[in-house]
């Protein structure tokens, strides 16, 4: 199926699923983004990332921290859009406490075996993490007070479905705390159809 950005999204979610399956199966290989534990000291990430297992941490390829934009709160409820290999998750997980819960969804399958893996190793009981697609969320209306993700929205074509899924799982009065890729100019039709170009 093809979007009015003449772009396959099929093929689209096949090329960040391989690349993304990568980043998680071969950590240490240099990508055209930064990864790992350095990259996300470098982005001043709490206290709490130090207790972050490496297996997660290995595969962070968030492009900022979205916990610049203020600490959850314990008991919280909260979903981490495109979660990766866990470690924006496992983060906020030892924020809300045992009272509150994360849910932690993303379309990679490598990426969530890394994350579950973790969470185990952390003993991070609050946490699950969900096969599935941002557009699509397997979750009820009202079913979170906040809603983060880094360096995923800009990934799906569709980003209005994106956000209306948000909108309809948050809360009355709750909040997003999203880090994402942002242009300054219009990208070209050319530049739209470029795959290389969506996926890194």
């Amino acid at each position: 199926m093809a979007t009015d950005l003449g772009v396959d999204v099929e093929v689209l979610k096949r090329e960040i699923k391989k690349t993304y399956a990568s980043v998680s199966q071969e950590p240490q290989r240099d990508f055209v983004f930064p990864t790992g534990r350095a990259w996300a000291e470098d982005l001043d990430y709490p206290a709490e990332l130090a207790r972050v297992p490496e297996g997660a941490v290995e595969s962070f390829a968030g492009v900022a921290n979205p916990f610049s934009l203020g600490r959850l709160k314990p008991g919280e409820q909260v979903l981490d859009l495109g979660c990766g290999a866990g470690t924006d998750s496992l983060i906020a997980a030892q924020m809300v406490g045992s009272e509150g819960s994360v849910a932690g969804i993303d379309m990679t399958a490598e990426m969530l075996e890394k994350a579950r893996a973790a969470a185990v190793e952390l003993g991070a009981e609050n946490v699950e993490f969900v096969e599935g697609e941002v557009e699509r969320l397997p979750f009820a209306d009202m079913s979170f007070d906040v809603v983060i993700s880094n360096g995923v929205i800009d990934l799906v074509p569709d980003k209005d479905a994106v956000f209306s899924e948000i909108h309809r799982v948050l809360r009355p009065g709750g909040r997003i705390q999203i880090a994402d890729v942002t242009i300054q100019q219009p990208v070209s039709d050319e530049g739209k159809r470029d795959i290389d170009l969506w996926t890194g």
